[in-house]
């Protein structure tokens, strides 16, 4: 580039516009967003731009990290006893840069209000090198502890979990933390006590919390009608029977788990989750998915209301600029740089990947199309609104998530291959851990023990579907997978 471009593009980025936050929850861009659910034909509810907006907004504030007994800075804990809240970010408009920075902010630092506690035993915890590592707490490279942060409030200091970092952020093999990625840590006890806090409607039993999470009542003989009525022990066990990477989401499944999503380069993806439950046409939808499983799901699906009237009344919301600024954040991730550049075995990777004629659904540059497959046994009707991306044939995959799900729209999203290399799980349920399991033949095998997540109660069973590749000679299948770790 030349003195008189960087100079021109130097201008620019000094003189940028500040814009406004759009409104985020508006009735048109909501009302052709999600997709209809398989066996109802309907698009799931949600609360109207006049509900959503005559609640209040909840409490941001700043949060701050969790640290090793004794490896805090100095003065650490006594400034954040004294220390005021502070709003999480401040509200107006912004440049385009200064969206990114603020949406950093918000992706590191937002948490569960509903999840803050003033409990003493837990700041004697984190005070205790003892009691810190039976708790299962632990740092990363850098120090901080993942998935707990420390807020100052107007009743005190609190300890609570993040919100997006949570989820989204990988340790990577040199330690190094990746935002966006799918997370790969264990997380600990003290995370798992507050989120259980989460994990309840007043008044109610956590078994019902559950069955209203999952149930699927106009499915014939839905396997999540036992929730209702299950012991806490069995119902611990179904829940700590996914892995980690993977998460039985609000209206997904214990039985049917999905993997936690890689967000880098979600702004290239036309869909939002595997069953491309939701459109994703411009940033904006990003913020408002971020709202919706956060704190914002409405629970309706036509007649089927899984929520009481009371239980439906939103608690808070969060101000669009906050909604705007992560959107910002999470489209600008970039990936890692790639370890896997210089396999020589990549290039006939290549070729073999062109001959199999695996461009036919993942297209380079994003190595995805964008389409939708079928799920096994379902037919959209003629009038589906998203027919043009329809592909008419369905490659095999265990079709129990786009079929037996509140998520369940018939449909699979064709993945992009960009990032395989690091993302850790692969097939929509993470039920297989590496890149050689994938194209292993006897994961087709009911005797086949999945190394990734498994199923409640599951020793073993097959991982159907998606069957190319796998009669490839040994030589030529190490050199694809060498291309595909390159991508």
């Amino acid at each position: 580039m030349n003195r008189v471009l960087l100079l021109l593009l130097s201008a620019s980025l000094c003189f940028a516009q500040k814009v406004p936050a759009p409104r985020i929850w508006n009735d048109q861009s909501l009302a052709e967003w999600a997709t209809p659910v398989a066996g109802l034909n309907v698009r799931p509810g949600h609360y109207t731009e006049k509900e959503y907006y005559a609640t209040p907004v909840s409490e941001w504030v700043r949060t701050y990290p969790v640290y090793p007994p004794g490896r805090e800075p100095a003065g650490y804990w006594e400034m954040l006893t004294n220390k005021k809240p502070e709003p999480l970010i401040a509200l107006g408009p912004r440049t385009p840069a200064e969206w990114i920075a603020a949406g950093d902010v918000v992706f590191h630092e937002l948490d569960f209000p509903g999840a803050r506690s003033y409990d003493p035993r837990y700041f004697g915890i984190l005070r205790s090198p003892e009691e810190f590592k039976k708790m299962g707490v632990h740092a990363q490279k850098d120090g901080v502890v993942l998935g707990l942060r420390l807020v100052p409030t107007n009743r005190g200091l609190a300890v609570s979990v993040q919100q997006c970092a949570n989820c989204h952020v990988r340790v990577m093999p040199d330690g190094s933390l990746l935002d966006g990625a799918p997370t790969n840590d264990p997380g600990d006890q003290i995370a798992a006590e507050l989120f259980s806090v989460l994990d309840s409607f007043p008044g109610e039993s956590p078994a019902m919390f559950n069955w209203r999470s999952f149930a699927v009542p106009w499915i014939p003989n839905d396997i999540h009608t036992a929730i209702r009525t299950m012991p806490q022990k069995e119902l611990d066990e179904l829940m700590d029977s996914n892995i980690e990477g993977t998460f039985p989401r609000f209206n997904g499944s214990p039985y049917f788990t999905t993997k936690m999503p890689d967000l880098i380069g979600v702004g290239e993806r036309k869909y939002i989750d595997a069953t491309a439950t939701h459109r994703n046409r411009v940033p904006e939808d990003i913020a408002r998915y971020a709202a919706l499983v956060s704190c914002c799901d409405s629970a309706d699906f036509g007649s089927y209301r899984m929520l009481t009237d009371q239980q439906r009344v939103l608690a808070g919301r969060y101000p669009d600029e906050l909604l705007y600024a992560l959107a910002q954040y999470v489209v600008s991730l970039q990936p890692p740089k790639n370890p896997n550049l210089g396999d020589a075995r990549a290039v006939l990777g290549k070729t073999v990947f062109e001959r199999e004629g695996c461009t036919g659904c993942h297209a380079p540059p994003l190595y995805t199309n964008n389409k939708l497959t079928l799920a096994q046994g379902y037919r959209p009707p003629t009038d589906h609104p998203l027919a043009a991306d329809i592909l008419s044939l369905a490659v095999g995959t265990d079709p129990n998530l786009a079929l037996k799900t509140r998520k369940g729209t018939g449909l699979y999203k064709i993945p992009s291959l960009k990032g395989v290399w690091y993302r850790g799980l692969y097939g929509h349920d993470g039920s297989v851990a590496s890149l050689e399991d994938w194209f292993n033949p006897a994961r087709l095998r009911d005797d086949y023990v999945p190394t990734g997540f498994k199923g409640y109660k599951v020793e073993h069973r097959s991982v159907s579907g998606h069957e190319f590749g796998l009669k490839l000679a040994p030589g030529d299948k190490a050199a694809l997978i060498a291309f595909l770790r390159t991508l």
